[in-house]
């Protein structure tokens, strides 16, 4: 079986625990206004290739992600489920520590056939980075195009299922960057019980060229960055709310 694939990185070290090898898949539904990587979108880019060419690149260096693996992210892997599990499958056959990136869109427990690939899936994921875009639906339709129902459904199913989650969640200045929100995403995490790390992504324009160079607007470009101050502020009150909920302090094993 062929996946398409946008690139591959040999030396990834934000993408999950360790030094990992990352496999950026081609394709994405959503359009999130501060994407940096549109160049992921389009499900007709990128490179056809087997998954033994990516494991065999893995193996040739295996001792060097030894405390990592293979990490799989996008765009949106679960737009090529078929071949994510035949990637993970035999990457779990040779040992290998797998790891998927992703905001979990596609996801449907009403669909009988999809929920089996997805349990397929996840018997041979060892790690999910759970993209959160935003926690109020109706400003996440704004962000992204698409309701967050899938999402956070996902998000508690990775929970029945104790499946290892570390969150992800970009804070921009004015749209999910408000004491409100990231309240109400405390809250919703406080309900979870498999979640080993939070990381709060500050809103940044590096993508900006990219965008210039695919003849795209980039709806964002007035927005301001999220200081480093403003970061912090707001994984406190995310944080503070997870305890204000639970009575616990949250402790990350983030990086371990």
């Amino acid at each position: 079986m062929k996946g398409r694939i946008h690139s591959l990185e040999s030396f990834g070290t934000v993408d999950g625990p360790g030094i990992r090898y990352v496999v950026f898949f081609q394709g994405c539904p959503m359009r999130c206004l501060y994407c940096h990587n549109p160049d992921t979108w389009s499900t007709e880019a990128g490179t056809l290739m087997e998954s033994d060419e990516i494991l065999n690149a893995i193996k040739r260096n295996q001792t060097f992600y030894t405390s990592g693996g293979i990490t799989a992210t996008g765009g949106e892997p679960l737009m090529q489920i078929e071949f994510l599990i035949e990637l993970f499958t035999k990457a779990k056959e040779t040992g290998i520590h797998t790891c998927l990136d992703t905001s979990g869109i596609l996801f449907n427990r009403e669909n009988p056939k999809k929920l089996a690939q997805f349990d397929q899936l996840l018997s041979v994921t060892d790690l999910i980075l759970l993209d959160i875009k935003h926690i109020n639906p109706d400003e996440h339709k704004k962000l992204t195009s698409h309701s967050n129902t899938n999402i956070l459904d996902f998000a508690r199913y990775l929970d029945e299922k104790q499946i290892p989650v570390w969150i992800r969640h970009v804070v921009v200045p004015e749209i999910t960057y408000k004491k409100n929100f990231l309240i109400k995403l405390g809250e919703f995490l406080s309900t979870l019980h498999n979640v080993k790390a939070i990381e709060v992504l500050p809103y940044h324009r590096m993508g900006c060229v990219k965008y210039e160079n695919l003849g795209f607007e980039y709806a964002l470009k007035d927005a301001p960055q999220l200081t480093k101050a403003e970061a912090q502020r707001a994984e406190e009150i995310l944080l503070e709310s997870i305890k204000a909920h639970t009575g616990c302090e949250f402790i990350s094993d983030f990086g371990r």
